[in-house]
């Protein structure tokens, strides 16, 4: 952590909805004027797609089915722990980028699964921001959690999860179904040793819980709307929250425990607006103060 420096975290596995939020954050630095450098998770994956498929095969022989992007041994995240400990001490850093699609590989002159060289931050950034799959990792020796200012985590329950999940691989990257249900199953158990233990080291959690029938997302035929859904707050310390002006500009919110608010879906981005703005204008605040 790093008053000069600040450094925001946003957690969540793949189809959690994570890229959602981090549009939200970049209207914020926008509208607030604070220049954040962005940094993607997939930049810390170890292997370019073409590899990954080739160390997946190799560790199914071993024994190992589960290999995946979810554990440790697919990611570069003593580097990330390092790129967050650097950044929070001089404002400089490392990354690179993944290329995800044809879009981004002409922009990149790049083939899609190849990562991009690393490249310095640019000077004078006034915080960073990481989205992704480990921005609240800690496990064996590996802390990356600590050196952030703000961690988020983003965790709509388990089938819309997946509901998610299987209709974005759909859409952009023309799996079945089938192959979707595979990549899912591979990855749980490292879903459950290093996903999951995350987001008791965040400071607030998104949960998004539809109100439609989900019992199958593998025959869903769409994804539920945010007017099908409310949205569970939870904050790990709710110390200086201002619940009765959050219940007051949120309509048809209500406190669930004391530390959690429950908000219509079609609100969420409102109450992401409500809650981040002024967290972050409280780091800047203390950067300035700093002469960060």
């Amino acid at each position: 952590m790093s008053v000069k420096h600040p450094i925001i975290s946003i957690t969540g596995s793949s189809g959690a909805g994570t890229s959602s939020v981090k549009r939200t954050f970049d209207q914020i630095f926008r509208r607030e004027g604070f220049n954040a450098v962005s940094i993607e998770g997939d930049a810390f994956h170890f292997y370019n797609r073409v590899d990954m498929k080739k160390e997946m095969a190799a560790q199914e022989k071993k024994g190992n089915k589960n290999f995946s992007h979810f554990g440790p041994d697919a990611n570069l995240l003593a580097e990330l722990a390092n790129t967050f400990e650097t950044y929070g001490k001089t404002g400089t850093g490392l990354t690179r980028h993944y290329i995800h699609d044809d879009e981004e590989a002409e922009l990149y002159g790049m083939s899609p699964g190849e990562f991009s060289e690393w490249e310095q931050f640019p000077e004078g950034t006034d915080l960073l921001f990481y989205e992704g799959l480990h921005g609240a990792f800690v496990h064996g020796g590996i802390n990356v959690a600590q050196h952030a200012d703000l961690r988020v985590g983003v965790v709509p329950v388990i089938n819309l999860e997946w509901i998610q999940k299987i209709h974005r691989d759909k859409a952009e990257r023309g799996y079945s179904t089938e192959a979707v249900m595979d990549v899912i199953l591979r990855r749980m158990p490292d879903y459950t040793r290093y996903i999951i233990p995350q987001f008791s080291q965040t400071n607030i959690n998104f949960q998004r819980v539809p109100i439609v029938d989900t019992s199958d997302p593998f025959i869903a035929r769409w994804i539920p709307t945010a007017d099908e859904s409310m949205v569970v707050i939870r904050f790990a310390r709710p110390q200086g929250i201002d619940f009765p002006y959050l219940k007051s500009m949120i309509h048809d919110s209500f406190m669930s425990r004391a530390n959690s608010i429950v908000v219509p879906g079609g609100k969420f981005e409102l109450a992401m607006q409500l809650i981040f703005t002024p967290m972050i204008q409280q780091l800047m605040d203390k950067k300035r103060r700093a002469g960060g």
